[in-house]
């Protein structure tokens, strides 16, 4: 997958659309059982941005390093990262990465060590000028 940069940054926010997004725990060592979330957030959002929302929704402290990645299961060696060391978490939005090849899904690592990992899809579209949060546990 080609990363691609918009070098006029975030969208503006009139008018922008507004994703919902499910994201779905895949692997936690330390997990107590299934663990799932639906939000709501502005398509211009960039992954730090998406970052924060997860941390907030699973009540994470942001006390470890993470990435993005696109490949076709969470294992997968082919991948296109996206990380703090390129800066591509703070360029890439989430309109600039969706939608995925069919055969792709974007996937959230957090703590290397206990290897929290989080597959993220996208549901549905709408025209708002906010973005809502909320999530559901199972």
């Amino acid at each position: 997958m080609k990363r691609t940069s918009n070098k006029s940054g975030k969208a503006a926010s009139q008018g922008a659309t507004v994703w919902t997004l499910n994201i779905k725990l895949v692997f936690g060592i330390y997990a107590n059982g299934p663990w799932a979330a639906t939000i709501e957030i502005d398509s211009s959002a960039t992954l730090e941005d998406l970052h924060l929302v997860i941390q907030r929704a699973v009540q994470f402290s942001d006390d470890h390093m993470y990435m993005f990645y696109v490949a076709r299961t969470h294992r997968s060696r082919d991948r296109t990262a996206f990380e703090d060391e390129d800066g591509s978490l703070y360029e890439t939005t989430l309109a600039e990465l969706f939608p995925l090849p069919d055969d792709r899904k974007l996937f959230y690592w957090f703590d290397f060590g206990d290897d929290w990992i989080f597959s993220i899809g996208r549901t549905r579209l709408h025209r708002r000028s906010r973005a809502r949060e909320r999530s559901i546990q199972d």
